[in-house]
């Protein structure tokens, strides 16, 4: 009977521990970017969804979620999430080198800090204990090497995105990707991740080239624009169209079997929600989060794409 007292007794401890711990009162701030294209909506959307998941899972959690235009507006919502009296930050910098300072004071002040996708050319422990993003390189050599081993002989034209250290490491990463194939790039122009200016674009290479096999466009916002222009044009010769990041409607192409969109490329803007469950576990679970996480850029299949869709996003 002792025996079984002393049982009971310690399992109504490990549970009345494990409640305390789920009322532990800690808040996160979360500052990401205005939802200003297709893929930061995505972000905003799975940002706001897993802060309700978290704070329904951890009474004691609150999680607020600030979006930002520019660097400088987001440097004072960091600022303010501060005054807030934040035990953590996740933080997807809008330009991250003019928010260093501001994140580093955070950092400083004894608050756990997850840096999320676009990191500062300084990117160590000074400035986050977590830092998780997608794999800019993976992101150009999977669509390099789909494109490489499924026509093995095309003539490609490529719309780059912005001239910054991303668009070139998806760049490398095609270039490798389609290294030792007889895969041929006609051109590469900037599209700025934005769909009208990948139309334009699109429309100038339909323009040059009479022969074009496969596009491939860092970003499924353009790769909308490339679509538009190719069927504004009546032109028959593209096969198809690799784009990246995930978007639910080029996911839904590749669900549906679309010809002209039969794959895609992860970069999930829900890597901020991610970053949001690691910083919860970190207070939570009690488990070492720290380091670096690079999430994988997975080629979505018309077998794998269902596990992708997410219809009630914005992106």
């Amino acid at each position: 009977m002792r025996k079984r007292l002393l049982g009971v007794t310690v399992a109504l401890l490990a549970l009345a521990g494990g409640a305390q711990a789920q009322d532990k009162k800690v808040t996160i701030g979360v500052s990401i970017p205005a939802a200003d294209h297709g893929w930061t909506a995505g972000v905003v959307y799975h940002a706001e969804r897993v802060a309700k998941l978290l704070m329904e899972e951890h009474p004691g959690l609150n999680v607020i979620v600030k979006t930002s235009p520019d660097a400088a507006t987001q440097a004072n919502a960091v600022q303010d999430l501060e005054t807030q009296g934040i035990d953590a930050l996740v933080i997807l910098p809008s330009d991250p080198d003019p928010l260093v300072n501001a994140i580093k004071e955070v950092k400083g002040n004894g608050k756990f800090v997850a840096l999320v996708d676009r990191a500062p050319s300084v990117n160590d422990d000074t400035v986050r204990n977590i830092y998780v993003a997608g794999n800019n390189p993976a992101l150009g050599e999977v669509a390099g090497k789909y494109i490489a081993d499924t026509t093995p002989e095309a003539q490609v034209v490529v719309i780059r995105g912005l001239p910054i250290p991303i668009d070139q490491q998806r760049q490398d990463g095609f270039d490798k990707g389609i290294a030792g194939s007889k895969v041929k790039i006609l051109d590469r122009q900037f599209g700025n991740w934005n769909r009208d200016d990948a139309f334009k674009v699109m429309q100038d290479y339909l323009t040059k080239y009479p022969k074009i096999d496969v596009v491939w466009c860092q970003d499924d916002d353009m790769a909308v624009g490339v679509l538009q222009a190719i069927e504004q044009a009546k032109r028959t010769d593209i096969k198809y169209v690799v784009g990246g990041a995930g978007s639910k409607d080029m996911i839904k192409k590749v669900m549906d079997g679309d010809k002209m969109i039969p794959v895609d490329v992860l970069y999930p803007p829900a890597m901020v929600a991610t970053a949001m469950q690691l910083t919860a576990a970190n207070f939570y679970d009690q488990v070492p989060v720290s380091g670096t996480y690079i999430l994988d850029a997975t080629l979505v299949t018309k077998d794998n794409a269902e596990s992708f869709y997410f219809p009630d996003s914005p992106f």
